[in-house]
């Protein structure tokens, strides 16, 4: 049982299979992490900026 299950593992640490996968999963939760922050970050300063050109607009 021992020999089956080293064999097996070795088998899983040398297969690519599914890395792309695993890639593509990582690149889209950063990307969805950096546009959070960033719109996060940025909410404050577009509220001002609306707010400012709704008063500036004449009724």
């Amino acid at each position: 049982m021992r020999d089956y299950l080293l064999k097996e593992f070795v088998r899983f640490r040398h297969c690519d299979e599914g890395v792309t996968l695993v890639e593509y999963g990582i690149a889209i939760a950063l990307a969805v992490g950096l546009g959070t922050a960033a719109l996060t970050t940025l909410a404050g300063e577009i509220t001002g900026a609306m707010t400012a050109a709704g008063t500036v607009m004449p009724n």
